[in-house]
């Protein structure tokens, strides 16, 4: 075993979790005599996972009598029930990840973030990042998180061969992707792929489409409780997504299959374009590397309210606040460590871009053209399932699939949408 490493074991059929401790200290993280720095994130993938155990080493090494202990969960289960369960644990974790928004919101209530100001004021963390790369991080005065990476969440990635051989350009606006769509689906070319099972893949896409129509302002109130979706404007933009599903925009399979299964159509030409995020390039490269594809913005829709905005996140290291000041202070100087040049420079080897690298010749210029997009964008829209509240993102995701699959109409599911988070 890693010594790095926890290892952890879900029993799906009780619901119980069962976690097997390396090198742990006893006693929790409160103990005077702990040096075990706990750092707890979903499974980034085997590359990043070598950098990150690169970085214990070396924080080990800095830092005699002190211990990393890594804890890498499978994504679904970190942001559902795994961060919790660790939070509240006997050996919670001193470091962890997580998304900007509501989620890192609840957690400060919660009582799990530490003020970072200090240490970044006049302290380990002085410098490692620009003053205006808090902003999204920083509540009532209290930076709460370091950013690690920035991604947009979605755009429409194109085969370029194909449209190509369709005639066809990337579609810039509505008119254009439904003409496409006509064009691609008549030849027998699934139009868009996506993979929906598991409602967010398609339902990020579909949640910044309805945005640009709605607008952020009214996004924003209705996810957060402080407005109606059973609305004119609201069954407005469901309509759009209706058309979609009219027009065979997406394979049929859209709700049967997962996000990995979605990629792999378009991966082996079989559809014409995928809406995702930023993490395709890395995926593409490894998996279809002779595949010719480039992206756009979601199109224009008619009469939008926010036509350049962008939809993404950000996400990095929250420091918990039930760690002691040494515990949090030893956090700090790991959570700079890790954003130095070298280790920046090897997580962009490992195929990720933290926000303190730069353009340079390893960096995909897809990739850089990316981070141009999110960070010039006017308005950035949170997705659902990481700005809001996860009951109400899942009721909307589910409301959108509905609908994108053919099995509901776009009034029928905004109203049904009310329902579902009036109760």
């Amino acid at each position: 075993m890693n010594k790095h490493l926890f290892t952890i074991t879900a029993v799906a059929a009780t619901g119980v979790v069962v976690f097997a401790l390396a090198g742990c200290a006893g006693g929790g993280a409160s103990a005077a005599d702990d040096k075990t720095l706990r750092v707890a994130m979903g499974s980034p993938g085997e590359a990043q996972i070598r950098v990150w155990e690169s970085v214990a080493e070396q924080f080990e090494a800095a830092n005699d009598g002190w211990k990393v202990d890594l804890n890498f969960q499978d994504d679904d289960m970190y942001q559902t029930i795994g961060l919790p369960n660790l939070l509240n644990g006997r050996n919670a974790p001193d470091v962890y990840f997580e998304w900007a928004g509501n989620r890192l919101a609840t957690r400060n209530d919660d009582g799990f973030v530490a003020d970072l100001t200090p240490f970044v004021e006049d302290g380990p963390l002085t410098g490692v990042l620009e003053d205006d790369q808090y902003g999204a991080v920083t509540a009532d005065g209290r930076i709460l998180m370091v950013p690690h990476i920035a991604d947009v969440t979605n755009v429409l990635w194109y085969n370029t061969e194909i449209l190509d051989a369709e005639g066809l350009e990337a579609p810039t606006s509505w008119d254009e992707l439904l003409e496409a769509c006509d064009t691609l689906a008549a030849d027998g070319i699934v139009p868009i792929a996506s993979g929906n099972k598991d409602l967010w893949a398609a339902g990020n896409w579909l949640a910044h489409l309805v945005s640009r129509v709605v607008g952020h302002e009214e996004y924003d109130k209705a996810l957060s409780g402080q407005a109606d979706f059973d609305t004119p404007e609201w069954k407005t933009a469901f309509g759009y997504v209706e058309q979609l599903a009219q027009h065979k925009c997406v394979n049929e399979s859209v709700n049967a299959i997962d996000d990995n299964e979605g990629a792999q159509l378009f991966f082996q030409g079989k559809a014409a374009m995928h809406a995702i995020g930023s993490w395709l390039v890395s995926w593409a490269i490894d998996e279809a590397p002779d595949l010719d594809f480039d992206f756009v913005n979601l199109p224009a829709m008619p009469g939008e309210a926010d036509p350049d905005s962008v939809i993404g996140v950000i996400t990095g290291y929250v420091v918990n606040a039930k760690s002691g000041h040494d515990k949090q202070e030893k956090a700090a100087e790991f959570l700079a460590l890790l954003s130095s040049a070298e280790n920046t420079q090897a997580f962009i080897e490992a195929e990720a871009v933290p926000v303190t690298a730069t353009a340079s010749a390893s960096i995909d210029e897809r990739t850089i053209r990316l981070n141009s997009l999110l960070s010039e964008a006017p308005v950035v829209i949170s997705p659902p399932d990481t700005g809001y509240d996860l009951d109400v993102a899942d009721a909307f995701y589910r409301s959108l699939a509905e609908v994108l699959g053919g099995r509901t109409s776009a009034d029928d599911a905004v109203t049904q949408l009310q329902e579902q988070t009036s109760k």
